[in-house]
């Protein structure tokens, strides 16, 4: 969102430049320069803004007033002018003359990004070091220049913190350059949201402390709930807490400690499954919760509480929910054939089952789930190959009926008739209803 906001603050500055600026000759020949670069520099300060994620900064009052753009409340007046070399300096006197309180109120002028940069050099430098380094004349900073700029912050009208860069150069800004300028600032724009993006993935990379952090956290929690509960428990039994034994606070520190490790399994599980595979917190908080779930039908197996169906049956029923969760992050892509919906469930129950636990799970159990796996993924195939047919069927079906329209309804009336007569044929009117012969039609509208 941040970069599309910034692309579109860039791509409005062009559409007004082209339109309001270049298209309407504004400024003549001499002058459109400066109106490029007001709109210019708000498009390019709020897209560097919104990149970002903050809002945008700059507003372009465009009324030919003493203030040319607004930031943030505060009131600027831009100069971008080279003539005379004073590098806007003069532009800015003579603005000043006009609006003597501009600067008192807040108000800052704006130059050019590398006009600046020679004046703010110039500004600082001593005059022994202007007089040895500098020349009387020249393309680059001179000493005649240095002499301009000392003599207009001498005169304390302002000082050279009512001065400010532009985002652009001056020649960023003429009108055969403009263009290219704000589309290498979108380039400029889609690096830096790379940049950010790299290191919103770095900072996001799991760490050995924080599964440490989520593990201690969902111990925790778990093993404190389980004392909670435990407590409850033999309230619920009519016991206070004052005459609870010495065997109930062993009952109470077994389910505690039991939900402590519980607990500590389940958060380094998670912060695994969501962050070294493409797996959603909830889906992973199913996955480990179903695992719990086989792993206590397994022991009941094993004891001989449930027989070999009960188990498999069982095991279904825990892994479902988490194979619902599974399938739901997939409804939005439309990819999952509803004829087939249940086999796919089917399938991703017995994969959940499967994996879950596998590695807890003996040789007996594991053969079990991995038959049910197998006879599910039997199941899926032959429903998609039935389902495959079908849907090649329906497209035939398809394409005849449409021949058929287009007969029906075509231009000539010769194909049209005999069209119609095998539509209505097509969709089960009786013989004796359609008008395929003269005699028919004829009776139809005369008798």
């Amino acid at each position: 969102m941040n970069l599309h906001d910034a692309l579109a603050s860039i791509d409005e500055a062009i559409k007004k430049i082209d339109f309001e600026v270049v298209a309407a000759n504004r400024g003549g020949v001499k002058g459109m320069h400066g109106f490029i670069a007001e709109v210019a520099e708000v498009g390019v300060g709020n897209a560097r803004s919104q990149i970002l994620g903050e809002d945008a900064v700059y507003q372009w009052v465009n009324d030919n007033g003493p203030v040319d753009l607004i930031r943030g409340g505060v009131e600027i007046q831009q100069k971008f002018v080279l003539a005379g070399g004073r590098l806007g300096l003069g532009a800015i006197a003579e603005h000043l003359e006009r609006y003597p309180d501009f600067v008192k109120n807040g108000g800052t002028y704006q130059i050019p990004r590398d006009h600046f940069e020679v004046i703010q050099k110039l500004h600082a430098m001593p005059p022994e070091e202007a007089r040895k380094f500098l020349t009387r004349s020249g393309d680059g900073p001179s000493l005649r220049g240095w002499e301009r700029v000392q003599d207009f912050f001498g005169q304390g009208s302002m000082g050279i913190d009512s001065l400010e860069p532009s985002h652009l150069d001056y020649n960023q800004v003429q009108k055969g350059t403009y263009n290219s300028t704000l589309e290498a600032e979108k380039e400029s724009l889609r690096t830096t949201d790379q940049s950010r993006r790299n290191d919103a993935y770095q900072e996001s990379r799991p760490t050995l402390q924080e599964a440490a952090k989520a593990t201690v956290v969902a111990a925790a929690i778990e093993g404190g709930t389980a004392f909670v509960m435990a407590v409850v428990e033999k309230r619920r039994q009519g016991k206070k807490l004052k005459e609870f034994t010495s065997e109930d606070w062993t009952d109470i520190a077994g389910e505690t400690g039991f939900g402590f490790a519980k607990g500590g399994v389940r958060g380094l599980s998670i912060y695994t499954l969501t962050n070294f595979t493409a797996t959603s917190a909830a889906v992973a908080s199913s996955i480990v919760t179903a695992g719990f779930g086989i792993a206590e039908q397994a022991n009941k197996l094993r004891r001989g509480e449930i027989d070999e169906l009960e188990f498999i049956d069982n095991a279904e029923l825990v892994a479902l929910e988490a194979a619902v969760s599974a399938l739901s992050s997939f409804v939005g892509q439309a990819l999952i054939p509803v004829p087939v919906l249940g086999a796919v469930i089917g399938n991703t129950v017995g994969t959940i089952m499967y994996k879950t636990v596998s590695t807890s799970l003996s040789q007996r159990e594991a053969e079990l789930i991995e038959r049910y796996l197998d006879e599910q993924r039997v199941l899926d195939e032959r429903l998609a190959s039935e389902y495959q047919e079908l849907i090649e069927m329906l497209d035939a079906s398809m394409a005849d009926f449409l021949d058929l329209l287009d007969r029906a309804f075509s231009p000539d009336v010769e194909i049209a008739l005999r069209g119609s007569v095998e539509l209505a044929s097509e969709l089960g009117v009786a013989t004796e209803e359609i008008l395929d012969s003269d005699e028919k039609t004829l009776a139809y509208f005369l008798d």
